[in-house]
């Protein structure tokens, strides 16, 4: 546990440990409103479904798109908001945006909100965690979070939660009443497990620092891997890299070497060519920590660290479990470098620009 006669952080490592229940709180506020029937219903079928969102909310949306593909059938990508205000047409036509802002004042996605339901008159359904927000004045349809908001600078349980609750809208709209049954009981398996992850970062990051933390993840685990690059960049302001695990071999393994932390989500569905990765950079003298459902004989052999979850869900479930592993080594290595995790240099709770930056789409550019 985090040093409980130190307030650097205190909020930050409360807020990662209450992520179970905070899933509780918000399924079940969410299963009791039927507001995810309601959407699943009203909102727009056999379009594409473009995810939305800026920093932790864009590396969410990558995951959720993943989600809503492979529970749906249903085309869907994730796309920053910046990139349809300088470039419009990378936005489909007839689709449906998913604008995600922890804060719900975020410039860009409050733009991108303003563009999309004033200018091209499309419905947009929004999810925060804030309240009388700016975003929630625009959008069409909300989703709110108030139980999973911070008060810490970075994100934790916000981003989990709001995952957790668009894939919940996933299962609704696919009819996977197994999937919202799982999701339910993701929690409670969960919650036990918290304090044998914890030990196993806080293992890693007491035993050395390093040069370099590289990430690797595929299929809805890169989302994963790209928001805990994030994490340690932002609380401990190391030099992190996030790339697809079988991206890493064509020419990012050329900075492999004992001065390198390289972390592996592993999937199933990539288990054996994911495996031979990790093989290959534990041979090229790199550190491994592993974060797996299940690990067979050759992921022990490769791994320095393995922390295994043993979730009884489906794989496309565990994605907002095995961030949490991201997330506090984010933390301790900030800890451990002697910054505040709460308060991050150089960074604040949402980014709010004064006009000069962001605004409408601009056309000129085809």
């Amino acid at each position: 546990m985090a040093d409980s006669n130190s307030q650097n952080g205190a909020h930050t490592i409360a807020e990662i440990l209450s992520e179970p229940r905070t899933w509780t709180q918000c399924l079940e506020a969410l299963e009791r409103s039927g507001q995810l029937r309601e959407l699943s219903a009203k909102l727009l079928i056999n379009v594409e479904w473009v995810f939305v969102g800026c920093g932790s909310s864009f590396y969410l949306a990558q995951i959720a798109a993943a989600t809503w593909s492979i529970l749906t059938g249903g085309p869907a990508r994730a796309i920053p908001a910046s990139e349809i205000l300088f470039f419009p047409k990378l936005l489909p036509g007839g689709c449906q945006p998913v604008l995600i802002s922890r804060s719900g004042q975020t410039s860009e996605v409050v733009d991108v909100a303003k563009y999309i339901e004033r200018e091209l008159r499309i419905r947009a359904l929004a999810i925060t965690c804030g309240t009388g927000t700016q975003v929630e004045t625009i959008a069409s349809e909300v989703i709110r979070l108030s139980q999973a908001d911070e008060k810490s600078t970075v994100m934790t349980r916000s981003f989990t939660s709001m995952l957790l609750a668009l894939q919940a809208l996933a299962a609704e709209r696919a009819g996977r009443r197994d999937f919202l049954a799982a999701l339910r009981s993701l929690p409670a398996q969960m919650e036990p497990r918290l304090a044998d992850v914890e030990r196993a970062v806080r293992s890693v990051v007491n035993a050395r620092t390093y040069a370099d933390y590289v990430f690797l993840g595929q299929g809805p685990f890169f989302g994963v891997a790209q928001e805990s690059m994030l994490k340690v960049k932002e609380m401990s302001c190391s030099y992190g890299q996030a790339f697809h695990t079988l991206e890493f071999r064509h020419g990012p393994k050329a900075i492999v070497s004992g001065d390198t932390l390289v972390t592996f989500f592993l999937s199933e569905s990539g288990s054996e060519p994911e495996s031979a990765v990790l093989e290959e950079v534990k041979g090229l003298g790199g550190a491994t920590l592993v974060v797996a459902n299940t690990a067979n004989a050759a992921v022990r052999r490769s791994a320095d660290c393995l922390i295994e979850l043993s979730l009884d869900v489906p794989e496309v479930a565990r994605p907002a479990a095995a961030v949490i592993a991201g997330q506090l080594l984010g933390f301790y290595m900030g800890m451990r470098k002697g910054f505040d995790p709460d308060q991050p240099r150089n960074l604040t709770r949402a980014v709010i620009l004064d006009g000069k930056d962001g605004g409408s789409p601009n056309r000129a550019r085809t």
